[in-house]
Parts: C-alpha cells; structure tokens; sequence
C-alpha cells in the first residue's frame, strides 16, 4: 500500500471503508418485496472523499476491496469520480462488502450489511500505510469504523498520530454498534448495543481523539466518545478530549460547533423534500472539509456543509447524489429568499458567540431526539 516514489499532496485523504450499495429502486417496498436495485459506490469514507472531489478537491482513499468484481467496480466508480485510488488495494482472503436497504421516506432507512467473515476494509495494516502522504495531507479523515477490529485499528492509530496533529485531522466518530461484536464486526457474537458496547469503544475513541484536531459526529457517536448526550456538553467533552474544533449534528434542530479559541455557530437545517436520508451525513463532512480548506467563517461552512446534506437527501443514491458547489449555493439562495419575497440571497457571515456563553441550563438532561435523516451513512 505504500508509495514512496508516488508521492503527491491532496487536499484530503479519507481513510475506512469502501464497499457497494445495493438499494432498490423502488421506495416504501421491503427488501422481500424488491424487484430491481441501483448499485453504487458506498462506504462513508469513501463518499466523504467523493463529496470533497465533486466540489473541486483532490481527494483519496486509503481501503481495501475483496479481490472480485465488486471491487473492480469499486476502483472505476472511484476513478470516475475523480478520486484517486492508489491506496486501495484487494484482499484475496474475503469478498468486497455489500449493504442492502430499505427506503421508507421520510425518515426510515434500514441497512443491511454483509461483511462476513470479514470486510477487506478492516485489514489495513500500519506498516503498509505511506505515511508521508497521510502527514502531507491538508485534512485527514479517520473514522471510529476503523478502529473496531485490528489491524485496523492500529492502523488508524498510526496514520492519525503520523500527522502530529498537522494541518486539519478529523475523527468521525461513526458509531456502528453492530461492528463492534467480535471477529469480522457483524459476524461472529453478532453486534453488542448499548452501554458495554460504548464502553468496550470508548477507550479507542480517546486514543483517536488525542491525535485528532476535529471531531464530528450526532448524539450517539457523541455519547460513545464521551460519554456525553446533550449537545453543548458532548461538544465540551470533546474539546477536553484534545481536539480543536467539535461539530455535533442535531438532526431537525440542526448542527452545533464549538470551537476552542470560544467561537461557536448554531445553524438550523435545511428542508427538503426526503428520499433517502442515507449519504447526507457524508455529504455534510465531504462540505465541511471544502469549508475549512476555503478557510471560510465557520457559520458559513456549517451553512454550506447542511445544504449538500439536504441535497443528497432529496435523492436516492449516496456517492452519485453529492452535490457540486453550484447546486449547493443555488440551494441556498433559494433557503434565504422567503415566499413571496427577494430575500438575501446567499450565507450570512458568522455571528460568534461569547466565549463560554451556553444558552442551555446547566442541569440539561440527555435529549431523546426526533428521527435525524442525517444518522445512516453507508
């Protein structure tokens, strides 16, 4: 997986999983009841990578893949969409993962996946990875997926502290109870839920955050990394875990980030009409990276970052449905020009809030959210 003499400086590199998405193209039907399927690119830090690539970056992926023609498909759909795939490389031992869902607009999305024995994807090794590239990197892009099994998870250990806390780091926590119940995640004892699954993880996620310079993730990955639900403590908690900057997804009340230096922005989301909710949290990090590449304020990224969410939402594939950046400022436009009225078009500039200032009482208790479009990510 290393290459020394191949060396080239992208704008992100995104490191995890990669596999196929099978997704009927009917909707409201169970799977039983499917006659005919899409197949597309899947694998949340691979559309990560992808959503980055469609608004200009350039963006790679360190995976593996089975050694079959799923994976051939994985490394065109890969090249078709502009990133680079140099680092994923096949497993001859196991196949190139599938996962299969339900669409039940608007909010109802299961996903079935089959990664057994075991996903290629988790056999990653440290001594393969090129470091060189991983620390040149503007962002680096680790996933809590990764850190589920071994060799993974040292992997994941080696390639986010090879960055020295350089440039952006971004750990998403992407919680995935159903990978953490023995060898190959979803085989084995099958998947633990709850609260010994959460602590079997969370010493994992604190050796991840230690490297980490951005964390992003909703209430549950909030509460696996930090034992921590409600909003402003779960972006607190990560800031005393050692990163720089906490993005928590609220769902339907929006986003939430807390930077160190005291800077935060609350931004509600934006509405659309739902297909698919699966792929909208990695558009939102594939946008988020765009923003904090552009240097931009962070109202402005978290703005940007919700409307190509909403957008993939609005449409049924993950990878092919990421938005470019003129559909996403189009969105926008549209978002602030209220009925009947010229409105501004455009994204507000950042309103900071006081250092320290926290609108929520300080006995809040652990929030039981509404169903979030932006939770399932394939």
């Amino acid at each position: 997986m290393s290459h020394p003499s191949a060396r080239t400086s992208f704008d992100l590199i995104t490191m995890g999983r990669v596999g196929v998405d099978l997704y009927p193209l009917q909707t409201g039907v169970p799977l039983a009841k499917a006659e005919t399927f899409g197949k597309f690119l899947g694998g949340s830090p691979a559309n990560v990578a992808v959503a980055a690539a469609r608004l200009g970056r350039s963006a790679a992926l360190i995976s593996r893949t089975g050694a079959d023609p799923f994976g051939d498909y994985l490394h065109d759909a890969l090249r078709g969409f502009g990133v680079d795939d140099r680092w994923v490389t096949p497993v001859a031992a196991y196949q190139t993962p599938l996962t299969f869902c339900e669409v039940f607009p608007p909010d109802d999305f299961p996903l079935y996946f089959y990664r057994r024995p075991k996903a290629p994807d988790l056999e990653i090794h440290a001594d393969e990875l090129d470091l060189g590239a991983i620390r040149d990197a503007r962002i680096f892009w680790a996933t809590g997926t990764g850190l589920c099994e071994e060799p993974s998870r040292t992997a994941t250990l080696a390639a986010l502290a090879a960055r020295g806390r350089r440039g952006v780091t971004v750990l998403d926590l992407d919680w995935r109870p159903l990978f953490w119940g023995g060898e190959g995640g979803a085989s084995g004892h099958g998947g633990r839920t709850g609260p010994a699954a959460m602590a079997a993880a969370r010493p994992h996620y604190a050796a991840a955050l230690a490297h980490a310079t951005v964390a992003v993730g909703n209430a549950d990955e909030c509460e696996v990394a930090t034992g921590e639900r409600a909003p402003w403590r779960a972006a607190r908690a990560l800031l005393a875990a050692g990163v720089e900057l906490a993005v928590v997804k609220r769902g339907p009340e929006g986003v939430l980030a807390v930077h160190r230096d005291g800077t935060t922005a609350e931004v509600p989301p934006v509405e659309v009409d739902v297909v698919n909710g699966l792929g909208a949290g990695d558009a939102f990090g594939g946008a988020l990276c765009h923003g904090l590449l552009a240097g931009r304020p962070l109202e402005r990224i978290l703005r940007f970052a919700n409307a190509a969410g909403a957008l993939v939402a609005s449409r049924l594939s993950c990878s092919e449905a990421m938005p470019t950046g003129e559909e996403v400022e189009a969105l926008l436009a549209t978002a602030a020009t209220p009925p009947g009225g010229a409105g501004e078009p455009g994204v507000p500039g950042e309103t900071p809030r006081p250092s320290g200032e926290d609108p929520r009482p300080s006995g809040e208790a652990p929030r039981t959210e509404a169903p979030r479009t932006e939770v399932p990510r394939s």
